[in-house]
């Protein structure tokens, strides 16, 4: 009889036990098999416990609670979303967080992003608390995930093979001596009857050897067997002659771990000892030891929420002498936080420390994470997909070109929840690379796009009709992101109480999914465009501005036209001008960039926001004018030598009329640039010719310019319009697109 009917048989021992009298027994069970760390079970006597009254949120809530620490992610975002439909975060005020957090698990960022904003707003008050951070913090990482979820590393991934990996839970270490180490959590016998984990579970380590690339049946390592508690996470010193481990008391699978280290030798581990407290803090646990050589000494790194940490557990290290002197542990505070970091490994080819987190700009649960050293840590960046996933992914470590992690994602080997258990997975790069033709190398930068940048009212360079700033983009959005406080306080005036709290969260929450977006969107579309350049590539990137309404129509064209000019001196500026070259056409490898400027003004704007100067909390402050300032970068196209794009250059690529009154003529003009050695014949011009006309002579001699007229028709739409013209030219298939603005009076 498996180990849940005994428990049952003890529930429900009392023959004509009422209702009533067995739900307060199944709670009873259900809770402290919960506090024992016995989810599995816990989550089987709740169901039970529902059959009989399924109206309780008390037990809704303990069965969510259940589900979350038994990995199972779906059924957990169910229930305490029934939770937080019943009581509003109110009894419960974490259910929006966890919600949020199985929503994420689950890969549904846009949904997880509105759970976030709701927690965010739910804490306002508590700014300086851990759930307030929390919320900020997801919110932000669904954002980053949102966008970095179009990227994938090229790498061939698959699960270890059932040798190593079981339906229970399984983490690589390390490759030794042709033995592949790792820690497995197995019942020391298992019956077939027993459902899932029982007091005989303990994590133990593991050896498989590797033949011809095949890993064989795995072997526990008996020399580090210690009867009653766990072992795990090993780690081999420089020299190869130590092997560091943890060794950990569970209380209910609440671990509480002290680092060991043993002596290898001829294939053997001798008797271990404890690191002893400098390491092993009294009271703490520590965990997760690694071994590397930084700055010419040999270094243990390990996860602990020993004090002097930034909450939870951290990544420290310390230097080691002689092989068994250790110098006073420092923590890592450029990568820690309130959350935990796990799993730390050393990359010695590349003095790149490698991390998992819960905190990070992350795709679910845990995230590894890589962060370079050169005298000093610097910025953590998250390696990607597939290495991480929606799920939890840890204990990353390298071997040749192949990668090692543990993750509980869809697609392990499981007996009962789809997500309960990790396996270990390996990454290698494909055998063959086959090389990508111009329209596939710009497929990520397309991936990227639109990339979104907001400005404050009237800026850059406010009150003038210039075309051009000096203004970088980047100090436009420092200046713009210095001015939260006050846009809190414009847009909350007049308001009391939760209103007045909702609108400061509204417009804080604008900045974070927006206006900071905007600019991580810019740095990673800025890298791949750079890495597309070095390569020789030939790209137009087309780049549209806006404005909110506030200002005449004429004045916000101009002010577009700014807007743009200031992320063209980023560009320009960018790591001590390396685009100039690829800007200005001299780069020695032939690559350049091109981009065509369409500056919109406010001819696409909303026109129901107010342009009511007089009203700034809504034509300046509110989310709904502030997101309509801003220019995007909305297209990247490769250039042949034969395009047209690259023989020609018309600026701006669109003419503003203005305001037009019906039946008064206009005409402008904008000049048209071949820059080919051939003459250009004009083949046809689209327009709409109702409204304008659109001429230029038909033929365009090598190295010369030529006007383009516009003429209004005296038929004009009233109000805002904005219209589209391509000319096409003979010999080629793509049209030199433009477009005509204006409004019609």
């Amino acid at each position: 009889m498996s180990r849940f009917h005994l428990i049952l048989v003890f529930v429900c021992a009392s023959f004509g036990i009422s209702a009533q009298s067995r739900l307060a027994q199944y709670l009873k069970a259900a809770e402290d098999k919960y506090r024992n760390g016995d989810y599995y079970y816990a989550v089987e006597l709740y169901e039970m416990a529902m059959e009989l009254d399924s109206n309780s949120v008390e037990t809704l809530w303990n069965y969510a609670e259940s589900l979350r620490a038994f990995k199972d992610y779906r059924k957990a975002e169910f229930y305490y979303e029934k939770v937080y439909d019943r009581e509003e975060a109110m009894l419960y005020p974490m259910s929006l967080i966890y919600l949020g957090l199985m929503q994420k698990c689950n890969g549904k960022y846009d949904t997880a992003l509105e759970t976030f904003k709701k927690a965010k707003k739910k804490f306002a008050k508590q700014k300086k608390e851990y759930p307030y951070l929390k919320a900020k913090r997801e919110m932000e990482s669904c954002l980053w995930a949102k966008s970095a979820i179009k990227d994938t590393v090229n790498l061939l991934f698959s699960r270890l093979p059932e040798t190593v990996n079981t339906p229970n839970s399984e983490f690589g270490h390390t490759i030794s001596e042709g033995s592949f180490i790792f820690s497995s959590l197995r019942a020391d016998s298992i019956g077939s009857g027993e459902e899932v984990y029982t007091k005989s579970y303990k994590t133990r380590l593991y050896q498989s050897v590797l033949d011809s690339g095949s890993l064989g049946q795995s072997q526990r390592i008996d020399d580090l067997f210690f009867a009653g508690l766990s072992t795990g996470n090993g780690a081999f010193s420089i020299d190869g002659k130590r092997f560091y481990f943890s060794l950990c008391t569970d209380e209910g699978y609440n671990y509480t771990c002290k680092i060991m280290v043993s002596r290898f030798e001829n294939g053997k581990w001798t008797a271990a000892d404890s690191l002893g407290e400098l390491i092993n803090v009294d009271g703490s646990n520590t965990s997760m030891p690694a071994i590397g050589m930084m700055d010419g000494q040999e270094v243990l790194f390990y996860s602990s929420n020993r004090e002097g940490g930034e909450g939870g557990m951290d990544i420290w290290f310390s230097a080691i002498k002689n092989g068994n002197e250790y110098a006073k542990p420092r923590a890592i505070k450029t990568i820690n936080s309130v959350d935990n970091e796990l799993s730390p490994w050393w990359d010695q080819r590349t003095n790149t420390l490698y991390f998992s987190s819960s905190w990070h700009d992350g795709f679910g649960g845990y995230d590894v994470f890589a962060v370079p050293y050169s005298t000093q840590f610097g910025e953590s960046k998250n390696v990607g997909i597939p290495i991480n996933s929606p799920a939890n992914d840890l204990y990353y470590f390298k071997s040749g070109d192949t990668s090692y992690f543990s993750s509980n994602r869809l697609g392990v080997l499981y007996s009962k929840n789809p997500t309960c258990c990790s396996d270990i997975f390996s990454a290698s790069p494909p055998v063959l690379i086959v090389p990508t033709t111009p329209k596939e190398t710009l497929e990520d930068l397309n991936k990227r796009l639109p990339v979104t940048l907001f400005f404050h009212n009237d800026c850059p360079d406010p009150k003038t009709q210039d075309t051009v700033t000096k203004v970088n983009y980047l100090t436009s959005y420092e200046d713009y992101r210095k001015l939260l406080p006050e846009y809190q306080k414009e847009y909350a005036n007049g308001l009391s109480g939760v209103k007045a709290e909702d609108a400061r969260e509204d417009i804080e929450s604008f900045f974070i999914e927006f206006v900071d977006q905007g600019v991580k969107d810019l740095y990673l579309f800025r890298d791949l465009l750079l890495e597309e350049l070095k390569k020789g590539a030939r790209i137009k990137v087309t780049v549209q501005g806006f404005a909110s309404p506030l200002h005449k129509t004429a004045y916000n064209v101009n002010l577009t036209k700014r807007r743009i000019s200031s992320f063209m001196n980023y560009l320009r500026a960018f790591e001590n001008g390396v685009f100039i070259p690829y800007l200005d056409g001299t780069a020695g490898n032939g690559g350049f960039v091109i981009f065509a400027q369409v500056p919109f003004g406010e001819y696409s704007a909303n026109q129901l926001t107010s342009d009511n100067i007089n009203d700034q909390r809504n034509s300046v402050y509110s989310r709904a004018a502030a997101i309509e300032r801003k220019i995007e970068i909305q297209s990247v196209e490769s250039i042949q030598k034969d395009s047209l794009a690259f023989y020609t250059e018309i600026s701006p690529t669109s003419v503003d009329l203005g305001s037009v009154v019906k039946g008064v003529t206009l005409v402008k003009n904008i000049v048209f640039k071949n820059k080919s050695n051939q003459t250009l014949e004009v083949e046809r011009i689209d327009f709409d010719a109702s409204i304008v006309q659109v001429t230029m002579e038909n033929n365009i001699p090598a190295h010369t310019e030529a006007n383009i007229l516009f003429t209004t028709t005296g038929q004009l739409p009233k109000g805002l319009f904005s219209i589209p013209v391509q000319i096409y030219f003979k010999g080629y298939s793509t049209p030199i697109s433009l477009r005509v603005l204006g409004e019609g009076l």
